[in-house]
């Protein structure tokens, strides 16, 4: 028997999407059971456009036939109908939970733009968005040491909310690096998220869900 949360859960998305690894994260986190559908690149399939029909965009969760949309809302939601599963996602303290929201926003920001400059799917300077990663990385480095409280993540002793924002990408981050030939996750610049990124990806939650940088290359040259 499926457990209280399990029924009809299905997973629209991609696997090189850093969005939709936000939301397997988080349902292998609390132990969910979810049916995973991937579009095909370039096209989108009826289920997604009547599932999303405002963006259109993956990912979406489907849960017992209701669709939710957007991918660090879809964790929020994971977390609290699987609440009683596993360590919280979100933190709990109000002030913490504002502070990991903060970061994921910027993240957000600034992050996939300067990717997809990179490797083709946005037009612009991709040295500019080498640079904005690299920009990034020792604020973020500050962030752990303020978030994570000398713990092994930004959630504390087990992976959550902010782990899952940025963890989402470093994917990419090393796909970026062979593409660019420039080192951005440096132990003398940012060893704690050095150290960090390491403990994350062989994380049980993620280690089967976290595409293979040389994989995440070869996809990159559709849009050479």
């Amino acid at each position: 028997m499926a457990a209280a949360g399990d029924h009809e859960v299905k997973l629209l998305g991609f696997w090189a999407s850093p969005f939709v690894m936000r939301v397997s994260i988080a349902l292998n986190l609390k132990s969910a059971g979810y049916e995973s559908l991937d579009e095909v690149l370039g096209t989108k399939s009826e289920l997604l456009l009547k599932s999303n029909p405002v963006y259109k965009m993956i990912p979406v969760l489907i849960h017992e036939g209701k669709p939710i949309c957007e991918s660090m809302i879809i964790v929020e939601y994971v977390d609290e109908v699987w609440a009683g599963r596993g360590p919280p996602i979100v933190p709990s303290d109000p002030y913490d939970r504002a502070i990991a929201r903060f970061w994921a926003a910027y993240i957000d920001d600034k992050l996939p733009s300067a990717v997809r400059t990179i490797i083709g799917m946005l037009k612009g300077n991709k040295a500019e968005a080498v640079e904005q990663i690299a920009a990034m990385l020792p604020l973020l480095e500050d962030a752990f040491k303020i978030c994570g409280k000398g713990k092994d993540f930004f959630g504390g002793d087990a992976i959550g909310y902010l782990d899952i924002a940025l963890g989402s990408w470093l994917g990419w981050i090393r796909a970026v690096e062979r593409i660019v030939g420039v080192k951005l996750l440096e132990e003398k610049k940012t060893p704690l998220l050095v150290g960090w990124s390491e403990r994350f990806c062989v994380d049980g939650a993620v280690m089967n869900v976290m595409p293979k940088a040389d994989d995440l290359v070869e996809f990159s040259k559709v849009y050479v």
